[in-house]
């Protein structure tokens, strides 16, 4: 259908209505509130706890490439670490509440621009012959209406809270390398735990097999002549004690092994981790400066971006004082004919303005006020109880590599005093100077020294991890995005399969 000059000009008119209400940016706007400053929190000059010798220099650059784990240097380790961004559930949990935290930033976004609808409606009316008109008419009435509305952001109440949706969109990112790093570090630990255990156990077989022979000798001996049935009875004891702590092992191992399935995704019935026992020690990994924990913490990054969300809600808070505008606009087409329907007499338009204001509401603004203040003080507070935290972090895990190292030196030593001890009772017993009583003293001290050693091998393994995990884990609050609605994808995986 071809339009004539009325139907443009009217279609022209609409036009310019709706290009009138979509002008947001020319109208200047004040955003009301105060301004945001991150809050001040306690730095320490220095990390008191850092072993002597340790720089106070950046960390490794294994740590400061993301993937800190491949400092330990365990091929089984990396591969288990690279499944939980594939497989771990609880982290695509984590990533599916940041997707709907951005979501949320695009909806307030909306509200910068005017909200315009369109429709079609058709009509077939009969008038009643008792009506005031008494024309008993019948008439078709057919429209095409076009409304829009839109409140123009004079004092900043769109803007705060695009601020509020934003900052929590990028606290979530910062909640999301949270639970990353914490997954990836209970991973780590879980498994050197499970490689202690292999250790223990595998100290603990060879110990039965040396018990054994020397139940043996004792029984021979008993035959012989030269022992007796006392000294039979401590070897047996001290084997089955023994052979005990080995099936007790295992069940730890198994626990710890279900657990690291779990985390890499995977069913437990069906996850299996051949025996590797524990080695190596830990890397030393320097704790950086104390005042670079702040931006190399992702729960601080997170808590200081709720921070900044608490601080622009309070200027929606105070913006409630102040007149919303609204502009109001409508146009279209009105016929009683689909045959002139879009004809220039056929248009319609209109337009209006309007500002209304609370005037009395019994304190509710004064209380929203109120509100916002208070849950921004609470959110300060929780920041610097986060920074307090991510210092004793630090501090804890440095003192026990620290204290671990030097308990370990001091264990090696009494490890070798026990397996002295040890060979001299057993010197003594078989020449006939003793009883067996001595022997097996000497032999639960030893073997007590040794699995102590490998206990304590296993809870620096784990402090190592711990402090990592202190430091950040080689996260940069950098990493942070400034426009978390524009980046990357918004739809799961699930949603386009469906």
């Amino acid at each position: 259908m071809r339009l004539n000059d009325h139907s443009a000009g009217a279609i022209r008119r609409t036009l310019a209505l709706g290009s009138l209400l979509a002008l947001p940016a020319v109208l200047t706007a004040c955003a009301v509130g105060p301004r945001y400053a991150r809050p001040q929190a306690q730095t320490p000059p220095g990390f008191k706890e850092t072993p002597p010798g340790w720089t106070t220099a950046q960390p490794s650059d294994q740590i400061a490439k993301g993937k800190w784990w491949e400092i330990f240097r365990d091929d089984q380790l990396n591969t288990l670490e690279e499944t939980i961004n594939v497989s771990n559930q609880t982290l695509k949990a984590a990533e599916a509440q940041y997707t709907q935290a951005r979501a949320l930033v695009r909806f307030n976004r909306a509200d910068y621009f005017p909200t315009i609808t369109g429709g079609f409606s058709a009509a077939r009316t009969r008038e009643s012959a008792n009506s005031v008109l008494k024309s008993r008419a019948t008439f078709t009435d057919l429209t095409i209406p076009v409304d829009a509305s839109y409140e123009p952001d004079v004092w900043g109440r769109v803007r705060r809270t695009v601020e509020i949706s934003r900052a929590n969109a990028q606290a979530s990112a910062a909640d999301l390398e949270t639970v990353s790093l914490s997954l990836h570090a209970e991973l780590a630990a879980d498994y050197f735990q499970l490689r202690e255990l292999d250790a223990e156990e595998d100290l603990l077989l060879s110990t039965v097999t040396a018990y054994e022979q020397a139940l043996e000798l004792t029984q021979n001996r008993f035959h012989g002549g030269v022992a007796s049935g006392v000294d039979v009875a401590q070897a047996q004891t001290l084997l089955e004690t023994t052979r005990a702590q080995a099936i007790d092992v295992s069940l730890q191992r198994a626990q710890f092994e279900h657990a690291i399935a779990v985390l890499a995704g995977q069913s437990a019935s069906t996850f299996k981790l051949p025996p590797s026992p524990l080695k190596t020690v830990p890397p030393a990994i320097p704790p950086g400066l104390p005042s670079q924990l702040l931006e190399r913490r992702p729960d601080i990054a997170g808590a200081e971006r709720r921070v900044a969300a608490a601080n622009a809600n309070i200027g929606v808070a105070r913006a409630g004082y102040f007149p919303v505008f609204s502009l109001t606009g409508s146009g279209g087409f009105e016929s009683t004919s689909v045959t002139n329907l879009l004809d220039g007499p056929s248009g319609f338009a209109s337009l209006g303005a309007s500002a209304l204001m609370t005037v009395f509401d019994v304190g509710r603004r004064r209380a929203v006020s109120d509100q916002a203040w208070a849950a921004y003080d609470q959110s300060v507070a929780n920041y610097r109880e986060t920074v307090l935290s991510a210092y004793q972090d630090v501090e804890d895990n440095l003192a026990a590599l620290r204290i671990l190292e030097n308990e370990a030196k001091t264990q090696q030593a009494a490890v070798a005093a026990a397996e002295n001890s040890l060979n001299l009772s057993l010197t003594r017993y078989r020449g006939g100077v003793t009883t067996y009583l001595e022997v097996t003293t000497a032999q639960g001290l030893a073997l007590s020294d040794e699995r102590t050693a490998v206990q304590i091998l296993g809870r620096r393994m784990t402090a190592s991890v711990l402090l990592i995990k202190g430091l950040g884990g080689g996260w940069d609050s950098s990493s942070l995005p400034a426009k978390p609605e524009c980046c990357g994808k918004l739809v799961s995986q699930n949603q386009k399969t469906n």
